[in-house]
């Protein structure tokens, strides 16, 4: 009975109900490797070499398909038909190599929709692996991998406050935060147009809009100010208006291409204000549940017979009109359109949205890509465009008026796309005969002013990033994902604004780093792991050459002082940090002393504020956004004792102060504002709170000793003489019980007992010397131990991989390396080599396939033998990967 082997449990459920009993359908949960994050995991003094490590939540996964495969012989990855899908399959075939015994069967079959038809269809003709899919991966990943972990730690430490850097996330970053600065740059323009209301001979109103003043054509700003716009209401008024002319004329609109995953994102967001993330989940399970054809694509051609169904539909359920006399074909015009997938479409074609039973937002989703996928087939829609123009006898005034009627609606039936600038819809125009008079009922000039671009919507962000064609379907919503959760960008009113440590990260890559920010280089870079995908390109190449590039670029920032960094960006940024006064005096001189030079500076506890060169005599402070009234430094919020309660701005961010420092008391009683708290909108009340503190609950009532609550440097706790217990929640510190301080302390001291009751993952069987062998769990990962001996799992084999021959191997080894005595029966010990060629099986595929599993069986019994001199420690943070 054949294994197979998808993504998702949803996935499996579905193809599970396809297939029925003969086959054996499991999830392997997404990716079951990943390279570690850690320095190492991509050698770049080896050709690239990549370790890849089982992440712990795959383990079981990994197990339940490696017993399944014990009684069958015929392994089937299923995993979706993309990139991404490839290397899932490519992952689990090493993942499973020491399982893969000789007469095993591996294959690959994919499908674009999960139906039973395209997933027979499939299983009739399986293939292997597609290794230029799967190398363009191995390239993407070490690519990202490579910018995350050399450039993020650059911004650390020359940057306080950044968190990360990415390939395609930096790139996006810096498309937000110009946008705001062409916002802010901008200066607006004032102009004036002139409209006049007028009646038919019939008593039918219109509206139409000067175009000619004094015989000559007007363009936008030909009439600035109010005056001039007077003027011309005096010109029009003056004068008897008659119709000069009346053209119509026909025309056509043709139904838009069904949906691939950047108009598709696009659409909901304008439609729904639906996000990328949220977007994508949807038509995940929609796709997972069979509805849908896979929605990670950048094709919109339809296969043969979705486009029959689709005519069938039509003319069931709008008639014989509304099926064009051919069927529509469309060829995709985005930059590297490479993903040879179908558009994304239902299908069932005749499965109208209230015949499916859907939660509500796959069902609002579904509803769209049903009627989009059936307007594209649909006929054009006729219309009639009418131009009428009005005019005076001498011709020093003409008034134009638009107008149009839908004579045909076709694919309108049922679609019309969303615009993310929405103009005036020119409606329809009464009967207007050439000749006849026009009566003026009034005549009004409206003032306007020039508008800025407008922010970025998701939407509109992937639809530029598309255009530049930076980024891939696979990869839009997760950058949008990252740029936001790394708080560099905030979404409002489903606009996106960039923040201060956005801003700060796009100054520092822009100025030093330039090159991998840039449009053209990454787009190009994308081309290079597209020809990779072809088999056109090596994907080693495309890695040498940007690492040599790039790590001289890195080496470059390694003097950099923080100084130089900030200086840099406060030129940089200049425009937005110091706007102009209204005085015309220099916005960079301190307001405050009057002498004091202001400047960008970075606190301990992270982020970046604008300080007075002269503190601390001079202790202005402002945030990098919000004007100069931004200050809070020295705001007193109300009195306590006769003494006043100040907020203050210090290096480690805003604190309440309770009187002033004197010679008698240097140190007057302080408490830092805790995260989440605004100083803004801190209240007097607040701010004794947080000096009262620590607030003590009472005396414990089994030792007597008091026990206090406070908030630390991590964050709101409770304490029982040496013990802290953290609290989930700051404003707990103010009204926490004795009860809840004790459920809090307990539950501190179970975590606290030891937890050495770990289950074995294997029992591999006994010692030759006595006692059970087993691999056991570990804070570091999977080990073997031997009574007292436990030896590391080399990250080539898995629990479920490792015999008992190999992890005795791994016993003796760490046995020697100990002072411990060895065991008297060190026969294993000398069978190392020998051991060592028989789990070569296991690293067996690396022949064939790209060298990604980095280390043989031998070496990795050893793995700090030979540590890398070159290597530097790195900060604990996770870096950024796309």
């Amino acid at each position: 009975m054949p294994v197979v082997v998808v993504e998702s449990p949803a996935k499996a459920k579905t193809i599970n109900k396809y297939l029925g009993s003969d086959y054996t359908v499991l999830a392997s949960f997404g990716h079951v490797r990943d390279l570690p994050p850690k320095d190492g995991s991509v050698d770049t003094e080896h050709d690239f070499a990549m370790i890849w490590e089982v992440a712990a939540d795959s383990r079981k996964h990994i197990k339940a398909i490696t017993d399944a495969l014990k009684t069958d012989d015929h392994l089937i990855l299923a995993t979706d038909p993309d990139r991404e899908g490839e290397a899932i399959s490519w992952h689990l075939q090493e993942a499973l190599a020491g399982s893969l015994k000789k007469g095993k069967k591996v294959e690959r079959v994919t499908f674009n929709a999960i139906t039973k038809a395209a997933v027979t269809e499939a299983m009739k003709h399986p293939r292997q692996v597609d290794m230029p899919l799967v190398e363009a991966y191995l390239a993407r990943r070490a690519l990202d991998y490579l910018v995350g972990f050399n450039l993020s730690p650059v911004l650390w430490r020359k940057l306080p406050g950044a968190k990360s850097a990415g390939r395609v996330q930096s790139v996006c970053l810096r498309l937000v935060v110009e946008r705001e600065l062409e916002i802010e740059a901008f200066k607006n323009r004032e102009f004036w147009t002139v409209a006049a209301t007028l009646v038919t001979p019939r008593g039918q109103e219109f509206e139409a809009r000067l175009t000619v003043l004094g015989g000559t054509k007007l363009d936008k700003f030909d009439i600035p100010t109010a005056e001039a716009a007077e003027i011309a209401v005096q010109a029009v008024t003056s004068r008897s208006l008659t119709v000069q002319s009346v053209e119509a004329k026909p025309a056509s609109r043709n139904p838009y291409p069904p949906f691939m995953t950047s108009t598709l994102q696009q659409e909901a967001s304008r439609k729904f204000g639906m996000g990328a993330k949220a977007c994508m989940s949807a038509a995940q399970r929609l796709y997972e549940a069979g509805h849908i054809t896979y929605m990670r694509t950048d094709g919109i051609d339809m296969a043969p017979e979705a486009v029959m169904q689709a005519r069938d539909a039509i003319k069931a359920r709008f008639g014989e009109a509304y099926v064009p006399a051919s069927p529509r074909m469309y060829k995709n015009k985005a930059k590297n359109a490479q993903e040879a997938h179908e558009c994304i479409r239902p299908t069932d074609m005749a499965a109208a949205t209230d015949t499916l039973r859907l939660e509500p937002d796959q069902k609002k989703l579904y509803d769209l890509i049903w009627k989009r996928t059936l307007a594209s087939q649909m006929a054009a829609a006729r219309l009639e465009r009418t131009t009428v123009d009005v005019g005076s006898a001498d011709g020093q005034v003409v008034l134009r008026a638009n107008g149009q009627v839908v004579l045909f609606d076709g694919f309108l039936k049922v679609y019309d796309e969303g615009r993310d600038d929405e103009d005036g819809d020119e409606g329809r125009l009464p009967q207007i005969m050439e000749g006849e008079p026009a009566e003026k009922r009034a005549v009004t000039p409206t003032q306007s002013f020039t508008q800025p671009p407008p922010r970025y919507s998701e939407a509109t962000l992937v639809k530029r990033m598309e255009e530049l064609g930076i980024g891939r379907p696979s990869t839009y919503a997760s950058v949008l994902t990252t740029i936001q959760d790394r708080e560099y960008v905030r979404k409002d009113k489903n606009r996106l604004i960039p923040e201060d440590k956005g801003r700060l990260v796009t100054a520092f890559l822009t100025n030093y780093f330039r090159r991998y920010v840039e449009y053209d280089f990454t787009a190009d870079l994308e081309t290079q792991l597209d020809d990779v995908s072809a088999g056109e390109r090596a994907y080693r190449d495309v890695l040498a050459r940007f690492w040599r590039d790039f790590s001289a670029a890195i080496a470059e920032t390694a003097d950099l002082r923080i100084t130089e960094v900030l200086e840099t960006i406060n030129e940089f940024l200049a425009p937005h940090l110091y706007p102009l006064r209204e005085d015309g005096s220099d916005p960079r001189i301190c307001q405050t002393c009057g002498t004091g030079r202001l400047n960008l500076k970075t606190s301990r506890s992270g982020g970046a504020f604008i300080g007075c060169s002269n503190y601390p005599e001079c202790r202005y402070t402002r945030p990098i956004s919000g004007g100069e009234e931004g200050s809070v430094d020295g705001r007193v919020l109300g009195e306590e004792d006769g003494q006043p309660i100040s907020l203050r701005t210090g290096r480690f961010g805003p604190y309440v102060q309770k009187g002033e420092a004197t010679t008698e008391v240097p140190k007057p009683p302080r408490a830092s504002l805790p995260k989440g708290w605004q100083a803004d909108t801190l209240t007097l009340e607040q701010a004794l709170a947080l000096l009262s503190l620590p607030r003590v609950i009472g005396p414990h009532p089994e030792t007597g000793a008091l026990v206090e609550a406070a908030i630390g440097r991590f964050g709101p706790y409770v304490k029982h003489e040496s013990t802290y217990a953290n609290l989930p929640d700051v404003e707990e510190v103010f009204t926490i019980g004795m009860n809840r301080a004790m459920e809090v302390l307990a539950q501190k001291a179970t975590r606290g007992r030891a937890t050495a009751a770990a289950e074995p993952l294997r029992d591999l069987g006994l010692h030759p010397d006595g006692g059970p062998v087993q691999v056991m769990p570990g804070r570091y990962g999977p080990y073997v131990k031997w009574g007292k001996v436990n030896a590391t799992l080399p990250k080539e084999l898995t629990p479920e991989a490792v015999t008992l021959e190999e992890a005795l191997v791994l016993v003796a080894e760490k046995a020697g390396k100990g002072k411990k005595a060895a065991p008297k029966k060190a026969a294993p010990k000398k069978a190392a080599p020998g051991k060592a060629a028989k789990a070569a099986p296991v690293a067996k595929a690396a022949k064939t396939a790209p060298k990604t599993v980095a280390a043989k069986p031998k070496a990795a019994a050893k793995p700090k033998a030979t540590p890398k001199p070159a290597a530097k420690p790195r900060a604990k943070k996770v870096a950024a990967t796309s």
